[in-house]
């Protein structure tokens, strides 16, 4: 199976973790909102981060991995699940 590829703007040192929707970039792509409390420090907000998108996908922790951008905010994160799943689960997040 292919890993599906999901693209992330995350806000480290936030008030709770939550996946709080979509909102499309400069180039008009839709990228998902992600809020985490954990500091942007030794990779700490990006663990936090993929355990939030495997939560919210019902998928384990240790299949969901950062494929691009680990010390930046916007991230492109590699999910080993269904496309289908994951396309479900974007059209079921709000706009941001």
């Amino acid at each position: 199976m292919k890993p599906a590829i999901i693209a992330v703007h995350v806000t480290p040192r936030s008030g709770r973790d939550e996946v709080s929707g979509v909102r499309a970039d400069a180039a008009g792509a839709d990228e998902v909102c992600v809020r985490v409390t954990a500091p942007p420090d030794g990779g700490k907000a990006n663990r936090a981060v993929c355990k939030l998108v495997a939560e919210a996908l019902g998928v384990p922790k240790s299949r969901v991995g950062v494929a691009s951008g680990h010390t930046a905010r916007r991230k492109r994160l590699s999910v080993e699940a269904d496309q289908a799943q994951v396309d479900a689960w974007l059209a079921s997040l709000p706009r941001c």
